[in-house]
Protein backbone atom coordinates (compact mmCIF):
# COMPACT_ATOMS: atom_id res chain seq x y z
CA UNK A 1 0.00 0.00 0.00
CA UNK A 2 2.49 2.55 0.86
CA UNK A 3 4.31 1.81 -2.38
CA UNK A 4 1.35 2.71 -4.26
CA UNK A 5 1.10 5.44 -2.49
CA UNK A 6 4.26 6.69 -3.10
CA UNK A 7 4.03 5.60 -6.96
CA UNK A 8 0.91 7.86 -6.76
CA UNK A 9 1.94 11.17 -5.79
CA UNK A 10 2.73 12.54 -8.79
CA UNK A 11 -0.34 11.20 -10.65
CA UNK A 12 -2.99 11.73 -8.61
CA UNK A 13 -5.89 14.43 -9.40
CA UNK A 14 -8.89 15.29 -7.36
CA UNK A 15 -11.94 17.34 -7.26
CA UNK A 16 -12.16 19.84 -4.58
CA UNK A 17 -15.62 20.11 -4.05
CA UNK A 18 -16.49 16.09 -3.97
CA UNK A 19 -13.28 14.71 -2.43
CA UNK A 20 -12.99 11.90 -5.40
CA UNK A 21 -9.70 11.03 -6.50
CA UNK A 22 -8.50 9.35 -10.21
CA UNK A 23 -5.30 8.86 -11.63
CA UNK A 24 -3.93 8.95 -15.00
CA UNK A 25 -2.02 6.02 -14.64
CA UNK A 26 -4.23 2.93 -15.69
CA UNK A 27 -3.90 -0.53 -13.35
CA UNK A 28 -1.69 -2.63 -15.99
CA UNK A 29 0.83 0.54 -15.90
CA UNK A 30 0.98 0.71 -11.91
CA UNK A 31 0.99 -2.75 -11.85
CA UNK A 32 3.98 -3.10 -14.77
CA UNK A 33 5.70 -0.30 -12.17
CA UNK A 34 5.64 -2.51 -9.06
CA UNK A 35 6.73 -5.08 -10.87
CA UNK A 36 10.26 -3.81 -11.88
CA UNK A 37 10.39 -2.65 -8.45
CA UNK A 38 9.91 -6.48 -6.93
CA UNK A 39 6.68 -6.39 -6.28
CA UNK A 40 4.67 -8.74 -8.64
CA UNK A 41 1.02 -7.85 -8.33
CA UNK A 42 -1.68 -7.68 -10.67
CA UNK A 43 -4.01 -5.00 -12.09
CA UNK A 44 -6.87 -6.65 -10.42
CA UNK A 45 -5.12 -6.09 -6.87
CA UNK A 46 -3.89 -2.98 -7.76
CA UNK A 47 -7.61 -1.87 -8.58
CA UNK A 48 -8.12 -2.91 -5.17
CA UNK A 49 -5.94 -1.01 -3.35
CA UNK A 50 -7.08 2.34 -5.12
CA UNK A 51 -10.69 2.12 -4.58
CA UNK A 52 -9.25 1.55 -0.71
CA UNK A 53 -7.38 4.68 -0.85
CA UNK A 54 -10.63 6.24 -1.91
CA UNK A 55 -9.86 6.47 -5.66
CA UNK A 56 -12.66 6.43 -8.24
CA UNK A 57 -13.01 4.97 -11.86
CA UNK A 58 -13.98 8.36 -13.86
CA UNK A 59 -16.43 8.81 -17.17
CA UNK A 60 -15.82 10.98 -19.79
CA UNK A 61 -17.09 14.44 -19.67
CA UNK A 62 -17.26 16.97 -21.91
CA UNK A 63 -15.26 19.70 -20.17
CA UNK A 64 -12.04 20.09 -22.43
CA UNK A 65 -12.18 23.69 -24.18
CA UNK A 66 -10.92 23.71 -27.84
CA UNK A 67 -8.42 26.23 -26.69
CA UNK A 68 -6.86 23.34 -24.19
CA UNK A 69 -2.75 23.55 -23.81
CA UNK A 70 -0.59 21.64 -26.53
CA UNK A 71 2.28 21.08 -24.34
CA UNK A 72 -0.07 19.74 -21.14
CA UNK A 73 1.77 16.83 -20.66
CA UNK A 74 5.45 18.49 -20.92
CA UNK A 75 4.68 20.86 -18.28
CA UNK A 76 2.77 18.27 -16.42
CA UNK A 77 6.28 16.22 -16.56
CA UNK A 78 8.12 18.88 -15.79
CA UNK A 79 6.74 19.31 -12.67
CA UNK A 80 6.77 16.52 -11.76
CA UNK A 81 10.64 17.04 -12.35
CA UNK A 82 10.83 20.08 -9.90
CA UNK A 83 8.79 18.41 -7.17
CA UNK A 84 11.85 15.69 -6.91
CA UNK A 85 14.31 17.73 -7.15
CA UNK A 86 12.91 19.84 -4.73
CA UNK A 87 11.89 17.20 -2.52
CA UNK A 88 15.50 15.51 -2.83
CA UNK A 89 17.08 19.09 -1.97
CA UNK A 90 14.89 19.63 1.15
CA UNK A 91 13.74 22.87 0.11
CA UNK A 92 9.87 23.40 0.36
CA UNK A 93 7.27 23.18 -2.42
CA UNK A 94 3.68 24.78 -1.42
CA UNK A 95 1.25 24.23 -3.99
CA UNK A 96 -1.45 27.28 -4.14
CA UNK A 97 -4.81 28.50 -4.89
CA UNK A 98 -8.12 30.28 -4.38
CA UNK A 99 -10.88 28.28 -3.29
CA UNK A 100 -14.32 28.65 -3.93
CA UNK A 101 -16.20 32.27 -2.87
CA UNK A 102 -18.89 31.59 -0.33
CA UNK A 103 -21.48 33.83 0.84
CA UNK A 104 -21.55 34.41 4.22
CA UNK A 105 -24.86 33.99 6.11
CA UNK A 106 -27.66 31.59 6.60
CA UNK A 107 -27.28 30.61 2.97
CA UNK A 108 -27.69 27.05 1.88
CA UNK A 109 -24.61 24.91 1.44
CA UNK A 110 -24.18 22.07 -0.51
CA UNK A 111 -24.35 18.29 0.94
CA UNK A 112 -25.85 16.92 3.97
CA UNK A 113 -25.37 15.88 7.93
CA UNK A 114 -26.55 14.38 10.50
CA UNK A 115 -29.05 17.08 12.15
CA UNK A 116 -32.65 15.84 14.88
CA UNK A 117 -34.25 18.47 12.13
CA UNK A 118 -33.52 20.35 8.66
CA UNK A 119 -31.19 23.45 9.44
CA UNK A 120 -33.35 26.57 7.95
CA UNK A 121 -31.93 28.69 5.56
CA UNK A 122 -32.54 31.74 3.10
CA UNK A 123 -34.91 30.54 0.21
CA UNK A 124 -32.38 32.84 -2.47
CA UNK A 125 -28.49 33.22 -1.96
CA UNK A 126 -28.66 37.20 -2.62
CA UNK A 127 -25.58 39.00 -2.04
CA UNK A 128 -27.38 41.84 -0.35
CA UNK A 129 -28.34 39.72 2.43
CA UNK A 130 -24.91 38.49 2.96
CA UNK A 131 -22.87 39.68 5.90
CA UNK A 132 -20.03 39.25 3.50
CA UNK A 133 -17.47 37.50 1.28
CA UNK A 134 -15.10 35.12 2.22
CA UNK A 135 -12.21 34.31 -0.06
CA UNK A 136 -10.14 31.23 0.93
CA UNK A 137 -6.73 30.99 -0.30
CA UNK A 138 -4.85 27.86 0.11
CA UNK A 139 -1.54 26.96 0.70
CA UNK A 140 -0.80 23.30 0.91
CA UNK A 141 2.71 22.15 2.27
CA UNK A 142 2.49 18.09 0.27
CA UNK A 143 5.93 17.53 2.33
CA UNK A 144 4.70 18.30 5.83
CA UNK A 145 1.27 17.40 4.78
CA UNK A 146 -0.14 20.35 6.22
CA UNK A 147 -2.50 23.29 5.01
CA UNK A 148 -2.98 27.45 6.01
CA UNK A 149 -5.88 29.00 4.79
CA UNK A 150 -6.04 32.60 4.43
CA UNK A 151 -9.53 34.25 4.11
CA UNK A 152 -10.18 37.58 2.74
CA UNK A 153 -12.82 39.60 3.04
CA UNK A 154 -12.59 42.47 -0.12
CA UNK A 155 -11.08 40.59 -3.50
CA UNK A 156 -9.13 38.15 -4.65
CA UNK A 157 -6.14 39.54 -6.06
CA UNK A 158 -2.30 39.23 -6.70
CA UNK A 159 -1.41 41.29 -3.54
CA UNK A 160 -3.81 39.29 -1.70
CA UNK A 161 -2.79 35.95 -2.80
CA UNK A 162 1.38 36.94 -2.44
CA UNK A 163 0.69 38.38 1.08
CA UNK A 164 -1.11 35.27 1.94
CA UNK A 165 2.18 33.02 0.96
CA UNK A 166 4.21 35.76 2.61
CA UNK A 167 1.99 35.63 5.84
CA UNK A 168 2.47 31.32 5.76
CA UNK A 169 6.61 31.79 5.24
CA UNK A 170 6.76 33.82 7.65
CA UNK A 171 4.72 32.14 10.51
CA UNK A 172 4.80 28.33 9.20
CA UNK A 173 7.31 28.11 6.56
CA UNK A 174 10.63 29.67 8.26
CA UNK A 175 10.13 27.81 10.52
CA UNK A 176 9.82 24.49 9.47
CA UNK A 177 12.51 24.85 6.65
CA UNK A 178 15.16 26.84 8.91
CA UNK A 179 17.78 26.10 6.40
CA UNK A 180 16.09 26.53 2.89
CA UNK A 181 17.03 29.16 0.36
CA UNK A 182 14.88 28.38 -2.24
CA UNK A 183 10.62 27.75 -2.33
CA UNK A 184 8.64 26.14 -5.19
CA UNK A 185 5.43 27.35 -5.54
CA UNK A 186 3.02 25.23 -7.78
CA UNK A 187 0.12 27.40 -9.03
CA UNK A 188 -2.79 27.47 -11.38
CA UNK A 189 -2.96 28.87 -14.82
CA UNK A 190 -5.19 31.42 -14.39
CA UNK A 191 -6.47 33.89 -11.91
CA UNK A 192 -4.94 35.89 -9.03
CA UNK A 193 -1.96 33.76 -9.41
CA UNK A 194 -1.84 33.56 -13.35
CA UNK A 195 1.40 33.23 -15.00
CA UNK A 196 0.49 36.70 -17.07
CA UNK A 197 -0.45 38.72 -14.50
CA UNK A 198 2.23 41.42 -13.73
CA UNK A 199 1.26 41.73 -9.97
CA UNK A 200 1.76 38.55 -9.06
CA UNK A 201 5.67 38.44 -10.33
CA UNK A 202 6.32 42.05 -8.89
CA UNK A 203 5.09 41.35 -5.40
CA UNK A 204 6.64 37.72 -5.28
CA UNK A 205 9.72 39.45 -6.19
CA UNK A 206 9.07 42.56 -3.24
CA UNK A 207 7.11 40.18 -0.71
CA UNK A 208 9.04 37.09 -0.80
CA UNK A 209 12.44 37.69 -2.85
CA UNK A 210 13.47 40.84 -1.39
CA UNK A 211 11.76 40.85 2.17
CA UNK A 212 13.23 36.97 3.11
CA UNK A 213 16.16 36.49 0.81
CA UNK A 214 15.31 33.85 -0.64
CA UNK A 215 14.50 32.28 -4.23
CA UNK A 216 11.46 31.62 -5.44
CA UNK A 217 10.39 29.20 -8.61
CA UNK A 218 6.98 28.93 -10.05
CA UNK A 219 5.29 26.43 -12.08
CA UNK A 220 1.72 26.67 -13.23
CA UNK A 221 -0.16 24.34 -14.36
CA UNK A 222 -1.71 24.24 -17.53
CA UNK A 223 -5.17 25.36 -18.70
CA UNK A 224 -7.62 22.54 -17.71
CA UNK A 225 -5.61 20.93 -15.41
CA UNK A 226 -6.24 22.94 -12.05
CA UNK A 227 -7.43 19.55 -10.56
CA UNK A 228 -4.04 17.90 -10.82
CA UNK A 229 -2.87 21.04 -8.35
CA UNK A 230 -2.17 18.99 -5.22
CA UNK A 231 -4.18 21.76 -3.06
CA UNK A 232 -7.21 21.17 -4.71
CA UNK A 233 -7.93 17.61 -3.55
CA UNK A 234 -5.25 17.12 -0.62
CA UNK A 235 -6.43 20.74 1.14
CA UNK A 236 -10.00 22.20 -0.91
CA UNK A 237 -11.85 18.74 -0.91
CA UNK A 238 -11.34 17.88 2.82
CA UNK A 239 -12.40 21.33 4.23
CA UNK A 240 -15.52 20.89 1.75
CA UNK A 241 -16.24 17.50 3.14
CA UNK A 242 -15.67 19.28 6.70
CA UNK A 243 -18.22 22.05 6.50
CA UNK A 244 -20.96 20.04 3.96
CA UNK A 245 -24.33 20.38 4.56
CA UNK A 246 -23.44 23.26 7.36
CA UNK A 247 -24.67 27.16 6.92
CA UNK A 248 -21.25 28.99 6.76
CA UNK A 249 -23.15 31.64 8.57
CA UNK A 250 -20.05 33.65 9.81
CA UNK A 251 -16.58 34.05 9.54
CA UNK A 252 -16.06 32.62 12.49
CA UNK A 253 -17.67 29.59 11.69
CA UNK A 254 -15.83 29.18 8.59
CA UNK A 255 -12.91 29.63 10.57
CA UNK A 256 -13.14 27.42 13.11
CA UNK A 257 -14.25 24.16 10.29
CA UNK A 258 -11.35 25.00 8.27
CA UNK A 259 -8.98 24.76 11.68
CA UNK A 260 -10.71 21.45 12.39
CA UNK A 261 -10.34 19.98 9.10
CA UNK A 262 -8.24 16.41 9.57
CA UNK A 263 -7.82 13.04 7.94
CA UNK A 264 -6.38 9.50 8.84
CA UNK A 265 -3.52 10.21 6.97
CA UNK A 266 -2.22 13.38 9.63
CA UNK A 267 -3.26 16.42 7.44
CA UNK A 268 -3.37 19.93 9.58
CA UNK A 269 -4.79 22.89 8.54
CA UNK A 270 -4.49 26.52 9.92
CA UNK A 271 -6.41 29.05 9.22
CA UNK A 272 -6.27 33.15 9.44
CA UNK A 273 -8.48 36.03 8.52
CA UNK A 274 -7.68 38.99 6.24
CA UNK A 275 -9.72 42.06 7.09
CA UNK A 276 -7.44 44.29 4.64
CA UNK A 277 -9.22 45.20 1.67
CA UNK A 278 -7.28 44.92 -1.66
CA UNK A 279 -7.23 47.19 -4.49
CA UNK A 280 -7.98 46.07 -7.37
CA UNK A 281 -6.59 47.44 -11.36
CA UNK A 282 -3.54 48.23 -10.03
CA UNK A 283 -1.01 48.41 -13.30
CA UNK A 284 2.66 47.09 -13.25
CA UNK A 285 4.96 49.33 -15.76
CA UNK A 286 7.40 47.62 -18.09
CA UNK A 287 9.61 49.87 -16.22
CA UNK A 288 9.03 48.09 -12.98
CA UNK A 289 8.68 44.79 -14.75
CA UNK A 290 12.52 45.19 -16.08
CA UNK A 291 13.55 46.09 -12.13
CA UNK A 292 11.99 41.91 -11.74
CA UNK A 293 15.35 39.44 -11.27
CA UNK A 294 13.44 36.85 -13.06
CA UNK A 295 14.78 33.73 -15.50
CA UNK A 296 12.43 32.25 -17.21
CA UNK A 297 13.12 28.18 -17.90
CA UNK A 298 14.37 26.72 -21.15
CA UNK A 299 11.03 24.49 -20.85
CA UNK A 300 7.75 25.91 -20.99
CA UNK A 301 9.00 29.45 -19.99
CA UNK A 302 5.62 31.11 -20.20
CA UNK A 303 4.61 28.42 -16.88
CA UNK A 304 8.12 28.09 -15.08
CA UNK A 305 9.94 31.29 -13.95
CA UNK A 306 12.73 31.94 -11.43
CA UNK A 307 12.75 35.28 -9.26
CA UNK A 308 15.90 35.90 -6.84
CA UNK A 309 16.43 38.40 -4.10
CA UNK A 310 17.57 42.29 -5.47
CA UNK A 311 21.68 41.99 -4.54
CA UNK A 312 21.52 44.56 -2.05
CA UNK A 313 19.09 42.70 0.11
CA UNK A 314 20.83 40.97 3.31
Amino acid sequence: MARIEKLMEYETAGDPMTGLKWSRKTLRSIAQVLCLSGIQVSPNTVGRLLREMDYSLRVNRKMIASTSAPDRNEQMLHIAKLRKRFTRTGNPIVSVDTKKKELVGQFKNAGVTWSKSPLLVNDHDFRSTALGMAIPYGIYDPTANHGAVFVGMSHDTPEFAVESISRWWCAEGSRQYPEAQKLLILADGGGSNGPTCRLWKERIQADLCDRYGISVTVSHYPTGASKWNPVEHRLFSEISKKWAGRPLDSYSTILNYIRRTTTAQGLTVTACLIRKNYSTGIKVTDEQMKQLRIVKHATLPRWNYTLSPAKNVN
